[in-house]
């Protein structure tokens, strides 16, 4: 490990991680860091889809699309929080999960609120980003 090298790890003496996150991720100084806001399940055309995983889906593909207008990939991920309005379809997300990240995953929150900024929608995940 090198200092310009953002690690990912789970400690000895930790429980093992309960689903698809790293316990820790290690960002190097003078690292550049990229927060987004909170990305939604809108399509391009601006439209909601009132079904979960379809918000899920289309979150994704928003993620990408802003980390990539900063020439950012899913290796300079270090934190995710997710917000959701209802019961996460995790085999689903994890689908997603899994095709963005390939087993190196980063370090993740999740809560459930009662609602997000607007009714309709269901979940909303943001992303911490930094380039070494």
């Amino acid at each position: 490990m090198t200092n310009n090298t953002i690690t990912r790890r789970n400690p000895e003496g930790m429980p093992s991680p309960v689903g698809h996150y790293t316990h820790i991720t290690r960002i190097p100084r003078n690292a550049e860091l990229f927060v987004t806001s909170g990305q939604i399940g809108v399509d391009i055309d601006g439209c909601l889809p009132e079904n979960m995983n379809e918000q899920i889906r289309n979150t994704f593909r928003n993620i990408k699309a802003v980390l990539h207008a900063e020439e950012c990939a899913a290796e300079h991920i270090v934190k995710v929080n997710i917000w959701a309005v209802e019961k996460i379809d995790w085999d689903y997300l994890y689908a997603e999960w899994d095709q963005l990240f390939g087993g190196n995953y980063p370090a993740m929150t999740i809560g459930y609120l009662a609602e997000l900024g607007l009714p309709e929608i269901k979940i909303e995940i943001e992303i911490w980003a930094a380039k070494a």
